[in-house]
């Protein structure tokens, strides 16, 4: 991808108003932490991040969206009836259908005319966004287009926590420990041409996509039916009943249960036997992450990536003056900037005190660096993105 008159006019950004401490967290999975010998500040120190935001309960995230938007549009003195596209890039989003954009494009006023649809793409929403509006830009079909975004992370932290304390188990934790790195917020980009732009600053040069889609299945977020796991919950209670009554009441309540049926063949044959626990169609948030292996192929992929974007645009490492990357973590840091040759000076990272906040995660960590004076007018940046797929995308500004 090469671009000769798509800027990067604005970028607005919405923090969500509840600090929420790693030891807070820490707190509330203690008995967690208790049953595998394990004492408190592990997740620090495995992460690096000691505090997260999370909206109030309940808060729309096209209203967080919109509020960051509304930044990025003020900031250009952009009308909101002047943009030709409207794109939602998050993971989380307020319904399978309509478009949570269509929420966004109405709470700000946007006109009839502008193409208004979600992109979605776990952490590379907001770049493959950008990318989509610049096209457009480059093909004649819009001159100027906003990239929103928000995130929550509340309600599948507050699952997961549930779940490591009600299991206990090592092997959820491991699975889940990634989750609680997670955090809140909201960005808008605002992409124009040339011909709009006030002040023809952050110019995209261009960028280099790869994937791997064979490791699809190693980070995921989704909803699960409720159903095995109730099972295995009645299951248990008739062992527990037999255990302590004997084997004659344990039978009674089978019976009861299951019709003469064996619980043990598991609710797969419960349900061709016909038993219903009115659980059928319940589903509820899961989100399971091998960090190890997102790691080890993540890596891989990134340098890949970056390989092929130094020989796109005829730029060696040292030429970049700043990189932004996909706010991960401190061990996801180091061992990316380490493959890749980028000396940490030349890396801003919030990931410290906001977490992962997945899609809006790089845009806003680059607001935040222009607005303390990290990234300069006139510096080559490169934008480091990367998300579950697994897929990366990095983009080069002149800033």
């Amino acid at each position: 991808m090469r671009y000769s008159r798509v800027h990067v006019e604005s970028i607005g950004y919405e923090l969500a108003p509840v600090v929420v401490s790693t030891a807070e967290l820490e707190g509330r999975i203690a008995p967690v932490y208790e049953s595998m010998g394990m004492k408190p500040g592990q997740l620090e120190l495995l992460t690096g991040i000691s505090e997260r935001r999370w909206w109030e309960p309940g808060y729309p995230v096209s209203e967080g969206a919109a509020a960051a938007g509304r930044k990025a549009l003020a900031a250009a003195d952009i009308r909101p009836d002047e943009l030709d596209v409207v794109i939602y890039a998050g993971v989380c989003r307020e319904n399978f259908e309509p478009a949570t954009a269509c929420a966004v494009a109405d709470r700000l006023g946007v006109g009839s005319d502008a193409a208004v649809y979600d992109v979605s793409n776990a952490c590379l929403g907001v770049l493959n966004g950008v990318v989509d509006v610049a096209n457009r830009i480059e093909l004649g079909q819009a001159r100027a287009g906003l990239v929103v975004s928000a995130e929550t992370a509340r309600e599948i932290n507050e699952h997961t926590i549930d779940r490591m304390v009600r299991t206990r188990s090592r092997e959820v934790f491991a699975e889940s420990v990634a989750t609680l790195t997670g955090g809140s917020g909201a960005v808008g980009v605002l992409v124009t041409s040339a011909e709009v732009s006030r002040e023809k600053r952050r110019r995209l040069v261009g960028g280099v996509t790869k994937a791997a889609p064979q490791h699809h299945a190693l980070c995921r977020w989704g909803l699960e039916s409720l159903l095995p796991v109730a099972a295995g919950a009645v299951g248990a209670a008739v062992g527990a009943v037999d255990k302590v009554l004997g084997p004659g009441p344990a039978a009674l309540v089978r019976k009861g249960i299951d019709r003469g049926q064996d619980l043990a063949v598991g609710a797969s044959a419960l349900l061709r036997q016909g038993v219903d626990f009115g659980l059928r169609h319940l589903r509820v948030p899961f989100m399971e992450t091998h960090a190890g292996e997102v790691l080890k192929h993540g890596v891989e992929l990134g340098n890949r990536t970056w390989q092929a974007f130094l020989t796109k645009f005829g730029w060696r490492p040292e030429y970049l003056d700043r990189v932004i990357c996909h706010q991960v973590g401190s061990q996801h840091r180091d061992t990316v900037l380490k493959a890749l040759g980028i000396p940490p000076e030349k890396d801003y990272s919030t990931f410290p005190f906001l977490g992962n906040i997945g899609t809006v995660s790089l845009p806003l960590t680059a607001a935040l660096a222009e607005e303390r004076d990290f990234l300069r007018p006139g510096d080559r940046v490169g934008w480091l993105g990367i998300g579950s797929g697994l897929n990366c995308l990095m983009l080069g500004i002149e800033w």
